[in-house]
């Protein structure tokens, strides 16, 4: 620790942040949480997000020395400060100036191997390289298109392949196995639909359990989606892209499409890349002989990559672009935006650097490691192969936040005709500003290394630019390019709650939900609108999106009143927010705006189009079909309800929900006479273990457990895994709980009294868990606090251990998260939008 530095306490730092925020709890403890900078022992040494800024702009000011005319530190400060205009995102705002730990700036890389790739050392290979990253906390991403099909012939025992699914289970395990500060990797696997095991790829995450540990993607070309339009037949093979394939089949592109859509429309995934579009526009790919083919890309898929090529990212706050916001006279600052976007640009690049630095820390701290040589060998070839790409191409990631906040305040409808005109112009300035940026960077410190003007002669993307700006085009021949790629729009995550602004390129939530906060019932002022089955009393207040604020305040409507829900319903019926929401926007007016955005984005763009529950397998089919031909690289659609954890809305209706803002297992008034229950044996050290589960909706809902002796055991036949936990009492009126079976010839087993057969402290710690499980706490947090009881006795220790192997069973499926709290606010607020799972109650987000 450098002289001189202060240290602050959590509460320290969330207080000032507090005051920084202007009162905005959430926006004060994601940062503190996530941001702040700490050391390994979690000492926090930032006391506000201006202390974080300070840091960034030090050291970007630090790369900037190095070449011609510098900013300075003051002028890169002024561009962060309060999260205005610039905002570095995730990895980079967590790394920069980070000397505690050991890290890439990159938020995400793809992998692959060269060549061959299908034995069974390279898949293993893979496994070991993507852990090695994800401890660094990148998400990654990887193609599998490569392995051999299902029942091919191997040179092994095994004389046949097993096919895709396998290898998908152990990525999968690998990600859940990989955790940095609470934060768990992020992984995408992709396939070709021309692979013929693509259908069991579609299929392997509808199995509960299966691949929780990875987002799934399916890799379309142009020649299935005119085989689906035409209703022809279409060629699979492998290899996927040889003209002599070792095997192939003519399948009902139809039939597979319809596979497809009933997937996303049952669970959200798979998603789909138009693999066509993403390397016909792709400006890397004219390198492809280079090294630069693309083969997948980041866990959100607003990056496609080729392998060991990694990308940083950045976001450019488009709402504090609009002048007099929300008034009349409103009207989008383009000059200011386009001198930003050159130094958004110039900024990425000068962090290509910093990266630079911390691969350098990486190989050294692997060269130091007391490993052998023969285990860090693998890992320093990795980072070797990383460095190598990221200053041959020097790949940026300049995106923006803020699209629909932008929209509302110039008085446009996200969604409306309008709305994508205005889009189209500002992201056409972003990407002719940048490319120009990359020009004079390329005059001032030269261009990325293998540029050639007459590779990329024929590529869309730059003749776009050209026929835009034939000046530009110009000068790039003459000078080069700095960066090979430079554009995207990510997933904000966070960044949009600490900017308090809508997300990406996302229109708003909601302008206004509903909140409950406990509250203590003997305090006389204290308002109870609510009293749940414990007792407990809450308070139901109304939660108004930010810039909806400012538009009440711009319109002479009060911040402070308390507005009934006619109240509210009108005033929002009066914004420019009004059938803009995430839910209310015309779907494929959407997906045709993104098709627009996307021809000024060399890139992707990371984006989910909503719908409601009740919408038909049909129109999710056609809106992929619409994102096809509207120009899309990539399209996601999340139907609600197919993933758990949604805000509440103002309307009566949905006034008796019994959280705060979001959904949750169902609580309910008293224990059913009867649960369905699984009965699990296990083994602690040598003992031999039986624990009940009773399960409410399919979560448990209580649990029995403890030794089963062999003298006064629970007999129970081991082909019975499920039964009945039965509620009843004895002549006494003494409630006692009974497990219940049917034995093979049918006949109804009854073992009475499971809350006495076990050890009487068992069952009163039993009593406690069982609690917990009936209020709905998620099962990861119920495993936490029997982990974390510290018990006496070294019996009831052995049980604790029990329990937790219990109840693992029932661990969610990672990328569902039903009833799930946010990691970073606590909420059960995780909905799947932008490509990723994300917490609509304080932004944070799995990919971000």
């Amino acid at each position: 620790m450098k002289k001189g530095t202060y240290m602050y306490t959590f509460d320290e730092a969330y207080e000032a942040s507090l005051k920084y925020f202007k009162g905005d709890e959430l926006a004060a403890k994601v940062w503190v949480s996530k941001y702040a900078l700490k050391d390994s022992q979690g000492v926090i040494y930032e006391k506000t997000p201006e202390d974080m800024h300070w840091r960034l702009a030090k050291e970007i000011a630090r790369i900037e020395q190095n070449y011609a005319n510098p900013l300075s530190e003051k002028q890169l400060f002024d561009l962060f400060d309060q999260f205005k205009y610039i905002i570095p995102q995730g990895s980079p705002m967590t790394g920069i100036g980070n000397e505690f730990q050991v890290a890439s700036l990159s938020n995400c890389f793809v992998i692959g191997m060269d060549g061959n790739a299908d034995s069974y050392g390279a898949i293993i290979r893979i496994d070991e390289e993507q852990v090695q990253l994800m401890k660094r906390r990148g998400g990654v991403g990887h193609d599998l298109s490569h392995i051999r099909p299902k029942g091919s012939p191997v040179k092994n025992s095994a004389l046949t392949s097993t096919g895709l699914v396998p290898f998908m289970e152990r990525y999968s395990n690998s990600t859940r196995e990989v955790a940095q500060d609470g934060r768990r990797g992020a992984l995408m696997l992709s396939v070709s639909i021309k692979h013929p095991d693509s259908e069991d790829f579609i299929d392997a995450k509808l199995e509960q359990g299966k691949v929780t540990g990875a987002n799934i993607s399916v890799k379309i070309d142009d020649e299935f989606m005119q085989a689906v339009q035409d209703g022809n037949v279409y060629e699979q093979k492998y290899p996927i892209d040889s003209n002599d394939p070792k095997y192939s089949k003519n399948i009902d592109a139809g039939a597979l499409w319809r596979k497809i859509v009933h997937n996303a429309w049952q669970s959200a995934e798979p998603g789909v890349l138009f693999w066509d579009t993403i390397i016909r526009e792709s400006v890397p790919d004219c390198y492809a002989d280079l090294g630069f083919k693309t083969v997948s890309t980041n866990p959100c898929g607003e990056i496609p990559l080729c392998p060991y090529d990694s990308c940083r990212l950045l976001a450019i706050n488009l709402y504090s672009y609009v002048v007099n916001p929300f008034k009349k006279e409103a009207y989008f600052d383009f000059d200011l935006f386009a001198k930003h976007v050159r130094l958004a640009q110039r900024i990425m690049d000068d962090i290509i650097d910093l990266e630079s630095e911390k691969i350098n820390k990486i190989l050294d701290k692997i060269n130091s490691d007391p490993e052998s040589e023969e285990v860090k060998s693998s890992e320093r070839h990795l980072w070797e192969k990383i460095r190598k790409k990221t200053l041959q191409g020097r790949r940026t990631g300049v995106g923006i936040t803020a699209e629909g906040d932008m929209l509302g305040a110039l008085g446009i409808r996200y969604g409306s005709e309008e709305g994508s005109d205005f889009s189209e112009k500002v992201h056409k300035a972003v990407a002719l500003n940048a490319y120009a940026s990359s020009t004079i960077l390329a005059k001032e410190r030269g261009a990325f290394e293998i540029y050639d003007a007459e590779r990329e002669k024929n590529n869309p993307f730059i003749n776009r630019l050209k026929e835009a700006d034939e000046q530009l085009y110009k000068d790039m021949v003459k000078y080069g390019r700095r960066n090979i790629a430079c554009l995207t729009i990510a997933p904000t995550g966070t960044t949009s709650l600490m900017s308090q602004t809508t997300s990406g390129i996302e229109p708003v939530f909601m302008p206004v939900y509903k909140r409950r906060r406990k509250v203590n019932p003997s305090d006389k002022d204290a308002r109870i609108d609510f009293v749940d089955e414990n007792g407990d009393s809450w308070e139901e207040y109304v939660v108004f999106h930010h810039k909806f604020v400012t538009w009440m305040e711009a319109s002479g409507y009060s911040t402070t009143k308390i507005y009934s829900n006619e109240e509210l319903d009108e005033l929002v019926a009066k914004s420019p927010y009004y059938k803009a929401t995430s839910n209310d926007v015309d779907w494929l007016q959407k997906v045709r705006m993104q098709g627009r955005v996307q021809k000024w984005v060399d890139h992707s763009i990371s984006v989910t189009i909503n719908l409601p529950h009740d919408v038909t397998e049909e129109l999710v089919g056609e809106l992929y079909m619409e994102a096809w031909r509207s120009g899309c690289k990539g399209c996601t659609v999340y139907r609600d309800g197919s993933r758990a954890g949604v805000l509440i809305s103002n309307d009566k209706k949905e006034d008796k929900k019994d959280d705060d803002c979001f959904e949750r297992p169902p609580i309910v008034s008293s224990r059913p006479a009867e649960l369905k229950a699984d009965v699990i044996k296990f083994q602690n050290n040598k003992e031999k273990w039986i624990a009940f589960i009773g399960l409410l909706n399919g979560r448990p809902y209580e649990i029995f457990t403890g030794i089963n002796d062999e003298d006064d055991g629970i007999m129970i036949p081991k082909n019975i895994s499920t039964g009945k936990i039965i509620k009843a009492y004895d002549k006494d009126g003494h409630k006692h709980y009974d497990f219940q079976f049917k034995n093979r010839r049918g006949y109804k087993i009854t073992i009475e009294g499971l809350d006495s057969k076990f050890n009487p402290e068992y069952w009163n710690y039993a009593k406690l868990i069982s609690g917990v499980l009936r209020y709905g706490m998620p099962i990861d947090q119920v495993i936490k606090l029997v982990s974390g009881l510290e018990l006496d006795n070294e019996t009831i220790n052995t049980w604790k251990n029990g329990v937790e192997r219990a109840l693992k069973k029932y661990l969610p499926n990672d990328t569902e998260a039903k009833g799930q709290k946010c990691p970073v606010c606590g909420q059960e607020a995780l909905v799947y939008e932008e490509g990723c799972l994300k917490c609509r109650n304080c932004g944070a987000s799995k990919c971000g």
